[in-house]
């Protein structure tokens, strides 16, 4: 028994040792959904206040997890009359839920660069599962050499139903589609530049 007691610090230390952390770049990152407009359209937008970050253990970042934090009332449409409909208690309802969050439960190599991502969506107060594709590339050493660190970009597109969250129920799908698409890029850098 005290081996196996033994056997298990090792390894919780070992984790804890070789987990790196990698932290977003916002100037070459977006947060960004589509949705239908009409049944005839497409209206996209983004949110300009987020905090993203992923950690691993493996090299390959194969066991990576995600983890996000999006300041609703950063809600872009380029039209600041829908954006402030859209901060409304009708939709995202700002001042009672500030903020929207995501957690990765699992990240599955298909193959190549691409994989399938489980995770969490919390919004409005409602916690679903969700889905979605990535494409991660890297680590690579970045090419500045002044930079002396290791960076990975990473692509995850998915679908939401806004149904699921109480998002803008008074709004028929004959204004706006139930389906959201989500298309979220992010360029990530190693946060201690000297591990391997």
């Amino acid at each position: 028994m005290k081996k196996i007691t033994a056997l298990f610090a090792l390894l919780t230390i070992a984790t804890t040792t070789f987990a790196q952390d990698w932290k977003v770049d916002k100037g070459h990152s977006k947060v960004a959904f589509i949705v239908q407009h009409h049944g005839i359209s497409e209206v996209d937008g983004n949110f300009k206040k987020y905090e993203a970050n992923m950690t691993a253990t493996k090299a390959d970042l194969s066991d990576a997890t995600f983890e996000m934090t999006v300041e609703t009332a950063s809600i872009n449409t380029d039209l600041d009359m829908r954006d402030n409909h859209l901060r409304s208690e009708d939709i995202f309802n700002v001042e009672k839920f500030p903020t929207m969050t995501f957690k990765s439960t699992s990240l599955k190599k298909k193959k190549g660069n691409q994989y399938v991502m489980m995770g969490n969506l919390t919004l409005r107060g409602v916690t679903k599962p969700i889905t979605l594709d990535v494409t991660m590339n890297g680590p690579v050493e970045n090419p500045n050499k002044q930079a002396k660190n290791f960076q990975v970009g990473i692509k995850a597109v998915g679908k939401i139903k806004r149904s699921d969250f109480s998002l803008g129920s008074k709004l028929t799908t004959a204004f706006v589609s139930d389906e959201i698409q989500i298309r979220v890029t992010g360029e990530f850098n190693k946060a201690n530049p000297n591990a391997k």
